[in-house]
């Protein structure tokens, strides 16, 4: 991350010229709102901020910031912030992604950017089905989704995307909701001071191709999400229920006081987010419709990434060897000249 300059910026400042078009009640909108607002309030470098996408509704993005940006090609996002961040590790390189996008044609270059610790931060639109390609379903849709690939119903198991990000090592994973502007700028103003791989799944509807995907979430939040505060119980519904363990270590919803046939506070799960990766995992695991959804930062850690080591390494081969000579190198073997009259050695 590169050093933020304390220079007055708005909301506005953050806004391209292009006219911003999605669909009608997109929650894209509302996403680029609160990035465009909260990177304002972090008073960043806009001439050292880049934004990268592939393709789909989310990827036009970079369009509407006023950063540098990269449109690119589908699922290879993750794959090119890779190549720009290596040789200019001093930007702060953003990745707009999809289900579709990020986890189908580019959820190989996902694993990998991720399992490096990239300096990275990718978020990841979740609407449960490919919006820009008329509504087939995606990796994250529900059994059942109708669509004009599945006319008759999905029968595919979906992908969990936290699950993901926690199995190939992201060291900072979170999730929030497109409306949910207060709860995902706390997000990203953590996930900007954090040195590594960041994936924050965005959960976003899609009111044209799968309209009301997150709907009781949304419309319901005590008792369909599980706010996590750091040190603080895993309770909803008002503080009435909570997440213990159980003797399986599988999670259970309990009734939360101090009366016969309830549980105590005391025995509640606590958040944390530096906490173990069985406890994170256990997070991931709970999603509607059995549980509600967890929604903040679910897990961060540290650890050394791609780019550091990577530097490390050239300056230890450099203390050992000396700097290189590319011109020795290139006439320390067997070389041709090419002239008008033939080749020779």
């Amino acid at each position: 991350m590169s050093e933020a300059v304390k220079i007055k910026l708005s909301k506005k400042d953050l806004e391209s010229d292009q006219d911003v078009r999605w669909c009608p009640g997109c929650g894209d909108y509302a996403i680029l709102a609160t990035v465009q607002r909260t990177l304002a309030n972090l008073a960043i470098k806009r001439e050292n901020t880049v934004f990268i996408s592939g393709i789909g509704c989310s990827s036009r993005f970079p369009y509407y910031m006023n950063t540098y940006g990269f449109h690119t090609i589908h699922g290879r996002a993750p794959a090119i912030a890779s190549g720009l961040k290596i040789t200019r590790p001093d930007l702060d390189v953003w990745v707009i992604t999809g289900d579709g996008d990020g986890l189908s044609i580019g959820g190989n270059h996902m694993i990998h950017a991720l399992r490096r610790n990239m300096d990275l931060k990718i978020l990841l639109f979740n609407n449960q089905i490919y919006g820009l390609t008329k509504g087939q379903y995606s990796p994250t849709s529900v059994p059942g989704t109708r669509a004009p690939s599945t006319p008759t119903g999905s029968i595919d198991h979906p992908l969990n995307p936290i699950s993901l990000a926690l199995g190939v090592g992201a060291t900072f994973i979170a999730r929030a909701a497109d409306t949910d502007a207060k709860g995902l700028a706390k997000i990203l103003e953590e996930a900007y001071k954090h040195k590594g791989a960041v994936f924050i799944e965005l959960l976003q509807n899609c009111p044209v191709f799968n309209d009301g995907i997150w709907e009781g979430l949304k419309d319901d939040p005590a008792n369909k999400q599980l706010v996590l505060v750091e040190g603080k119980p895993l309770t909803f519904a008002g503080g009435t229920k909570g997440i213990k363990v159980g003797a399986t270590l599988a999670p259970e919803i309990v009734d939360v006081g101090d009366a016969p046939g309830q549980t105590p506070v005391g025995e509640l799960l606590v958040h944390t987010e530096r906490g173990s990766q069985l406890y994170a995992n256990l997070l991931a695991q709970l999603v509607m419709p059995d549980f509600p959804m967890p929604m903040g930062i679910l897990y961060r850690t540290e650890k050394p990434t791609y780019g550091a080591l990577a530097q490390q390494q050239i300056e230890d081969a450099k203390a050992k060897q000396g700097v290189g000579d590319l011109t020795k190198l290139l006439y320390s073997g067997m070389v041709w000249e090419v002239g008008a009259d033939g080749m020779r050695h």
